[in-house]
């Protein structure tokens, strides 16, 4: 195994840029190397991994398969590195191309990603999010390493173990298509909700089984006809059927902005879902982790009033 300090770390900018540009030619320009250079490099890389990496064909260097799988390992590197050295550098975010990457759920990217990215479009427009949503087990390892510089949610396993600050706290409610027949009211009665047909939202925060808990404890349950991973898919699907779904609130009232649904109460208490952001004590006193922190706080605070 090749050892790290005999390793040039432009090297890898020259393998990034031959996999991308598929010449050596154009390569050599990206980078303002010669060719003499660039085919020395390239000898130095052959050399490194023990592969040709790159075939010369008529429709330019065709990568090996070796060559395709270390392109995405390579350029993860990279831009770890990039970030890395951003970290030495006064943050503006009028100017900065930091990358920030977040964990959301489903319903997290509808309700609030918008607001997010319309805060960042006017303030720190060079900026760029990446949304990478992970198990829950996994998230805090990746706060660590800066895999993942936030997550937002309803993560009540994570409080002990980070960085973390309330946002707001999510109730839920019940939703259905608009139509004749339906209950009077603001909201459903016990018999009213379980003689109902529903859909279950299997999303990761989704409080379904302190839900199901609360049914239980009055000795009934939920007649499921659906079953989704998610939420993206719900509004189309009550929007064609008399089914039931039983969802944040927020995300209710945006999914009712025609007003083509009716919103109940739930006729069972249901625990109160705090809404979560949390980072790595690493990272707390870092410049760009601040500002961005506060602008997200500042965005939930705006978004938990205009949405109560």
């Amino acid at each position: 195994m090749p050892s790290l300090d005999n390793v040039d770390l432009n090297l890898l900018r020259v393998f990034q840029a031959i996999v991308e540009e598929r010449s050596l030619t154009k390569a050599g320009e990206r980078l303002a190397l010669s060719q003499p250079a660039i085919s020395y490099s390239l000898s130095r890389l052959r050399s490194l991994f023990d592969d040709p990496l790159f075939i010369r064909t008529r429709a330019g260097m065709q990568p090996t398969p070796i060559a395709l799988e270390l392109a995405s390992i390579v350029g993860r590197a990279l831009d770890t590195v990039r970030e890395a050295l951003r970290y030495a550098e006064r943050f503006d975010p009028a100017v900065s191309t930091r990358t920030f990457r977040l964990s959301l759920s489903d319903a997290g990217e509808m309700a609030y990603l918008p607001s997010i990215c319309e805060a960042l479009h006017r303030e720190a427009p060079k900026i760029k999010v990446c949304v990478e949503p992970l198990p829950v087990e996994e998230i805090e390892d990746a706060l660590r390493s800066s895999r993942l510089d936030f997550a937002i949610g309803n993560l009540p396993e994570l409080t002990s173990r980070t960085r973390h600050q309330l946002l707001f706290e999510e109730t839920y409610v019940c939703m259905t298509r608009r139509r004749r027949g339906l209950p009077r009211g603001e909201t459903l009665s016990l018999a009213q909700f379980v003689e109902a047909s529903h859909v279950q939202v299997r999303s990761v925060e989704h409080s379904h089984h302190a839900l199901d808990d609360a049914l239980r404890s009055q000795g009934v349950g939920r007649n499921i006809a659906l079953e989704l991973p998610h939420f993206v898919a719900l509004p189309g699907v009550l929007a064609v059927t008399d089914l039931y779904a039983t969802l944040p609130r927020r995300l209710a009232h945006i999914f009712n902005a025609d007003g083509r649904f009716h919103i109940y109460a739930l006729p069972v208490i249901m625990p109160v879902a705090a809404v979560t952001m949390h980072w790595h004590e690493h990272f707390h006193d870092d410049e760009g982790t601040t500002w961005m922190r506060e602008l997200i706080q500042g965005i939930m605070q705006r978004f938990d009033k205009e949405k109560r």
